[in-house]
């Protein structure tokens, strides 16, 4: 087991957007995370990131670390769950006035203050990983949109997590762009990285994860391996979502 969640809350104000989550994520594993708009899905996500700090529940990792969120997070329990994960955003979020390579060094130079030559030699590698190494000297709007979550995906690579995030990683991109992104995510799980994905893509999700949550109105409704939750659904209200989804009227 990599990461356990327990009772996971979250709320803004009197919307309670999560309720009650509980999961398990196993190391090595792909979890698809499908569902309608405002069901939770992406809160979840950053609440993962602490990019939303929780109101209650508690995470526990493999190696020991724990974090309950009852009570106040301390600085040292954010930055050590962000160095566990590495998030890969819909909008990519690039720094605009700096190149691929240097939005990739930014995480590894000035948070983990690595050294610089390892960092840019780490950079180009993972650059090269993603179809990207011709690229490196450009900017973000010399990139089209695929190739600027490639270069997403890369940062995130670049400070070295034991989990991937990507939050609806195709949403913002047309559809002829949509295969390249694809393809070096597959190309991740085939290379044993565990990760979370929040998806509206479900053959992609039924052809990576290993196990896929189906959320509605900040509840997990169903859950299990692709083959049971997205062919063979036992809950109404997913076998409703899938239906509207796949054979659209």
């Amino acid at each position: 087991m990599f990461l356990s969640v327990k009772g996971l809350t979250k709320a803004f104000g009197e919307l309670e957007v999560l309720k009650d989550i509980n999961l398990d994520i196993e190391e090595g594993n792909i979890l698809a995370i499908i569902g309608p708009s405002g069901s939770g899905k992406t809160t979840l996500l950053r609440c993962l990131n602490v990019l939303e700090v929780p109101n209650k529940g508690e995470f526990t990792f493999d190696d020991g670390f724990k974090v309950n969120f009852d009570k106040p997070m301390r600085k040292k329990e954010i930055t050590e769950l962000r160095r566990k994960s590495g998030m890969v955003f819909q909008s990519y979020n690039l720094f605009p006035h700096k190149t691929a390579l240097e939005n990739v060094t930014e995480g590894p130079l000035i948070v983990q203050k690595r050294p610089k030559s390892e960092v840019i030699e780490l950079a180009e590698n993972i650059l090269n990983k993603v179809g990207l190494g011709d690229k490196m000297n450009l900017y973000p709007h010399q990139l089209s949109g695929g190739q600027q979550q490639r270069v997403g995906i890369a940062r995130a690579l670049a400070i070295k997590p034991q989990l991937m995030l990507f939050d609806e990683p195709t949403s913002a991109l047309d559809p002829e762009l949509v295969g390249e992104v694809l393809k070096v995510i597959k190309d991740l799980a085939n290379e044993g990285w565990t990760m979370a994905i929040v998806t509206h893509e479900l053959k992609f999700a039924e052809q990576v994860s290993d196990q896929v949550i189906f959320m509605d109105e900040g509840q997990i409704v169903e859950q299990g391996p692709p083959e049971a939750v997205l062919r063979s659904p036992q809950k109404e209200r997913t076998q409703q979502f899938l239906k509207r989804i796949l054979n659209p009227e």
